[in-house]
């Protein structure tokens, strides 16, 4: 039965604020925050192109004849806006180094499909703006979480997040860029609402569909967007408590509608935005950061350590407890693979994750010096204890919180520096990475971002990761 909209539903609500809100009052220091995020992003999409998910990804568009004048980041091929998204979505979140707390990938989406809606936008994108519908396409991810009831138990239910709930990001940001009217936005976030899905089923035996999930999401949002542009209405009703709508399907067994709305336009969540320094599961960093720590303070080398003694909470130990590196996603997910390759090299870039990594028999020995034990006191969101034991008898303990890269412990500009240059340099020469670079780094001074997409474009097929 159709129901008449007296009041603004929270779909409208939050439509006409992300329609409305001025880029000029963005808070303090979120600029600088949103600029280290977009590089951060773009530069795990231009050195995901590398990937293998990204590669079939793309061969695949390139059969159906998907070509366009939208760059597949890290190569010299156009396509379709809407197959750039899902392209490119992929190949942010390929390498599993893509920024986390959001969604949980915000980037991975919201950028993917922002970047696709200027190759339609038929006006001038001022680069201010342009970062006013970044962030607010990750407030509206988050915001969409927690009002599932927060990441563990949307997580436990068995959804990826990162699918389910950046799909509404993905169509703010577009919605946001395209100057849809508070009315088409709330069409957008309803399309979306049918386009989110994505299950950890891919956990149990390390498929590919992980990374897949990230450009369905942007495809989904950019497409959720362009279709209210073209005029098809979306369901207004989508978070109301009603039936068919996303929160109650979703989740059935509790959910926080009010979440949607408290605090909106003065408690933003894109605060609690966490870019990784390691290109491993977000929930293994701070374990790196306690063991170089110890053996920081407690001059400590490799070959002296006994065991690595890991207390983590259930959920994480049912996460990142395996021990499976025969491909390069069961190897990300893996703490104890983690572990013992930053033992080995002393750090955790993607390079670390390479086959011949994965197969180093010197790794696979320290990879038996780590135990892990699963400990049900611990909060689902808690952070590990590191136990390292010394050969000599000595021991010593640290926990990490907050790990690198999240707000309360950033990584310093010349970190994230190092971090994008590296990623990019896998696709682009180095005078178009440093050139890239320094534009970001001014990028609310653009008048038109739509350069932008070109500037992620290859002279060259990129080389496959192995």
């Amino acid at each position: 039965m159709t129901k008449p909209i007296a009041s603004p539903t929270l779909a409208l609500t939050l439509a006409g604020f992300c329609s409305g809100y001025a880029a000029a009052e963005l808070p303090a220091g979120f600029v600088e925050k949103a600029k280290a995020h977009i590089t951060d992003t773009l530069a795990c999409g231009v050195g995901g192109a590398c990937s293998a998910e990204a590669q079939a990804v793309l061969a695949m568009l390139e059969t159906l004849g998907e070509g366009g004048g939208a760059p597949a980041w890290g190569t010299p091929v156009g396509l379709s806006a809407r197959s750039a998204a899902f392209c490119n979505g992929v190949a942010s979140h390929s390498f599993e180094l893509d920024d986390t707390m959001g969604c949980d990938h915000s980037g991975a989406v919201v950028l993917p499909a922002a970047l696709a809606a200027l190759a339609r936008a038929p006006h001038p994108v001022a680069g201010a703006e342009f970062i006013a519908a970044v962030v607010l396409g990750y407030e509206v991810a988050k915001r969409v979480m927690e009002a599932l009831g927060g990441y563990w138990p949307h997580n436990q239910a068995g959804w990826h997040s990162t699918a389910t709930c950046g799909t509404f990001g993905a169509a703010v940001a577009a919605s946001r860029i395209l100057r849809l009217t508070q009315d088409e936005t709330a069409s957008a976030l309803g399309h979306a609402a049918s386009f989110s899905g994505g299950l950890w089923a891919f956990i149990h035996d390390a498929s590919q569909t992980k990374r897949i999930h990230a450009g369905r999401a942007a495809e989904g949002g950019l497409t959720a967007a362009l279709l209210a542009q073209a005029g098809v209405s979306g369901p207004k009703y989508v978070f109301e408590d009603v039936w068919g709508s996303f929160l109650k399907a979703f989740a059935p067994g509790g959910h926080d509608a009010a979440r949607l709305l408290r605090g909106l336009g003065e408690e933003w969540e894109f605060e609690y935005a966490a870019i990784k320094p390691y290109a491993s599961c977000r929930g293994t960093h701070s374990t790196m950061d306690a063991i170089a720590a110890l053996m920081r303070d407690h001059a400590i080398r490799p070959a002296e350590i006994a065991t690595v003694d890991v207390a983590l909470p259930t959920g994480l130990h049912e996460m990142c407890g395996g021990r499976d590196v025969s491909n390069l996603a069961s190897a990300q997910m893996s703490l104890p693979f983690a572990v013992a390759s930053f033992l080995e090299h002393g750090e955790l870039g993607i390079a670390a994750f390479s086959e011949g990594n994965r197969a180093a028999a010197t790794v696979h020995e320290r990879m038996k010096l780590v135990h892990l034990q699963a400990d049900a006191t611990l909060a689902s969101l808690a952070e590990p204890t590191v136990t390292l034991r010394c050969r000599s008898g000595a021991s010593f303990a640290l926990s990490v919180d907050p790990p690198l890269g999240a707000p309360g412990n950033p990584l310093s500009a010349a970190q994230l520096r190092a971090k994008a240059a590296g990623l990019m340099s896998m696709t682009l020469d180095d005078d178009s990475t440093e050139n890239l670079l320094d534009r970001l780094a001014g990028l609310e001074r653009w008048s038109d971002v739509r350069e932008l997409p070109g500037l992620l474009a290859a002279k060259q097929r990129p080389h496959l990761f192995r």
